[in-house]
């Protein structure tokens, strides 16, 4: 780990050390330290730049849910530490919705739901970073409804004029990392799969899944088996049949302990024309910037769960079509 701190023992543990550190620790102010002051950030509700405003982020979502805990279920990473390393965190996020944010007044309920970071890293700094949350598990729980959140939100900021706009390409500044991740076997498959799915060949899902997987989509989905793999991919191709499909970046590993697994960052950009997971067609342009990870094992994939923010997908129509 050359240019890093020696306490940690490798990246994983750089990557889950200062998360812990951050959030449960309230070390927020270490964000000085760990984040670059010019950092470059991607998430669905829009680009920001600066590790001060990851900060200000940091402390909303802290006082409304302080009590969250961030459990790490993987990190999939490339790179080395001389040429920088690129993490894809999927963290598990449990909380208790206490104090007044974008959620609107605190109604004490309970939440979990999955978030996945991509974060570049070099010299002990976070110096680029693309991550989602799945905003529309957390709007369930509390009690709203995912349109209905983004539209209230879209008042909250002021109307469609005003408001922040969810992430799109032009919103866009190329950070340090400029990698696309590594060629290691097991990407590559996962990627032939997820592109195989994005081409209507949904066929995949049972000559490439194992009948026992275990699955985790937005708006807090936990399935098994292949029928809501085939649901959910059907659902969003349905919604969106003429986008174009493309793999931003694509990891594969093999490590001690673990199964040999997958993270790939892919977005979709095109119409809203089809009946699928948002209702009637709407002819609304939407760009969804997803996050994938999958293990696989004898029979196939064996987990595969997939983060982005359908309420940005949600701010999008609604901002288009009123």
């Amino acid at each position: 780990m050359q240019g890093f701190d020696p306490r940690w023992k490798d990246f994983p543990d750089y990557i889950i050390g200062i998360t812990k550190e951050i959030w449960e620790g309230r070390g927020v102010a270490a964000l000085h330290d760990y984040y670059a002051p010019d950092l470059m950030f991607r998430m669905a509700s829009g680009a920001g730049q600066g590790n001060k405003a990851v900060i200000a982020g940091t402390l909303a979502t802290m006082n409304e849910f302080p009590d969250r805990s961030l459990l790490a279920e993987d990190v999939i990473w490339s790179g080395t530490p001389e040429t920088g390393m690129l993490s894809s965190h999927r963290v598990y996020c449990e909380a208790t919705h206490k104090g007044f944010g974008i959620f609107g007044p605190p109604t004490g309920k309970r939440v979990a739901f999955r978030a996945i970071a991509d974060c570049h890293a070099k010299n002990n700094v976070i110096d680029d970073e693309w991550l989602a949350r799945d905003q529309s598990a957390i709007c369930i729980q509390i009690g709203l409804e995912p349109k209905a959140f983004a539209r209230s939100l879209i008042e909250r900021e002021g109307g469609p004029e005003q408001c922040r706009r969810p992430f799109t390409p032009d919103q866009d500044r190329p950070g340090p990392y400029l990698g696309k991740g590594n060629d290691n076997e097991w990407g590559e498959k996962y990627g032939a799969i997820l592109t195989a799915v994005m081409g209507a060949d949904l066929a995949v899902i049972q000559r490439e899944y194992d009948r026992a997987c275990v699955l985790g989509y937005p708006g807090g989905i936990n399935g098994r088996s292949r029928g809501p793999a085939e649901a959910f991919w059907c659902g969003l191709l349905a919604s969106f049949p003429h986008a174009e499909f493309s793999i931003d970046h694509q990891i594969g590993r093999e490590d001690p302990l673990l199964p040999p697994r997958s993270a790939i960052r892919w977005s979709l950009s095109g119409t809203h024309d089809g009946w699928g997971s948002y209702g009637p067609p709407t002819g609304a342009n939407v760009f969804i910037m997803g996050f994938s990870h999958a293990e696989f094992g004898p029979w196939g994939i064996r987990s595969e769960y997939t983060v982005f923010d359908e309420t940005a997908i949600w701010k999008q129509i609604l901002l288009q079509t009123g």
